[in-house]
């Protein structure tokens, strides 16, 4: 039984009409209707109850269709699967992530991205809200937070570690700060969510935590807006440190209490990478996933 045969019945049962799949395929209706004639004689049932006016399914054809169309529909998986695991990338990835990581962590990784991969296009869609993945046509999503609800893969890319930062220039005109204490003698840059705007948690070496509420003039999102503030010296900002690592290491923001923890929700959240549950992993999806862990996997803490 041939796989021709077995596709054409599927697609006549859909249509209902030998002329029709004649047409969509370019073919005789005749040797439509030769190749199902033949599919019945080898199954020894008829499929098709035909009458001058129209044409349906048999209940053994109905039963057969029923049994044989999710096979058929694996297999056409199976031969695309085979095939992108073979060729090189090609199409459109559309890629979503938050405003300030999209910006900070993926623009400046393209050129290379498209040095390896010339025919894989890219569409980002850097937004803080948290897109359908389907409904939007996302094919890879980066998304931070502590765990990833929902029917979705998702595999961990990286951990996010916050750091209390702030410019050379605002500490050198601020009082002392080298507590958790001493904040509430500062300016805090708020991020406008609930949980950053009223306190930040710290905790030690030995695992206990101390809350410092903090209070500001300047709430800003998204987190980038609140880093180039810091930058410019308006206050002390909390910010995660994928954010701040470059401008800690050059010395334009100091990580004030190193030696502690600090977060204003959780201490455990990450980056996480998030893809529709689908049957196979496309090869732009593939390729994507491995650049993205080769080039922002975990970091030193």
């Amino acid at each position: 039984m041939e796989m021709q045969a077995l596709q054409l019945f599927v697609r006549v049962a859909a249509r209902g009409s030998f002329a029709a799949v004649a047409k969509e395929l370019d073919l005789d209706p005749s040797a439509v209707s030769r190749i199902i004639a033949a599919l019945e004689d080898e199954l020894g049932v008829r499929l098709f109850q035909r009458t001058t006016r129209r044409m349906s399914l048999t209940e053994a054809g109905d039963l057969y269709l029923r049994r044989i169309e999710p096979l058929i529909e694996e297999m056409d998986r199976a031969r695309v699967a085979a095939l992108d695991v073979s060729a090189a990338p090609t199409g459109t990835i559309r890629l979503s992530a938050s405003v300030s990581f999209g910006q900070s962590m993926i623009v400046p990784l393209l050129p290379a991205f498209r040095a390896r991969y010339p025919d894989l296009k890219v569409e980002g869609v850097f937004t803080d809200a948290n897109v359908d993945l389907v409904a939007e046509r996302v094919d890879l999503a980066v998304r931070l937070a502590p765990t990833i609800e929902g029917d979705l893969i998702a595999t961990r890319l990286r951990d996010t570690h916050y750091r209390v930062v702030a410019s050379p220039a605002y500490l050198a005109a601020a009082p002392p700060l080298t507590k958790p204490a001493d904040l509430i003698r500062h300016r805090a840059l708020l991020f406008p969510l609930r949980a950053f705007r009223s306190r930040w948690i710290f905790r030690d070496s030995a695992g206990r935590l101390e809350e410092a509420p903090i209070a500001g003039e300047i709430t800003l999102s998204p987190a980038g807006a609140l880093r180039d503030a810091a930058l410019l010296g308006l206050g002390v900002a909390l910010l995660p440190n994928w954010l701040v690592e470059e401008h800690i290491a050059a010395g334009r923001l100091i990580r004030l209490m190193p030696d502690r923890d600090v977060t204003a929700t959780t201490f455990d959240t990450a980056v996480w990478l998030v893809y529709p549950s689908r049957a196979y992993l496309p090869n732009k999806v593939r390729v994507m996933i491995d650049f993205l862990r080769e080039h922002l996997g975990p970091p030193a803490r």
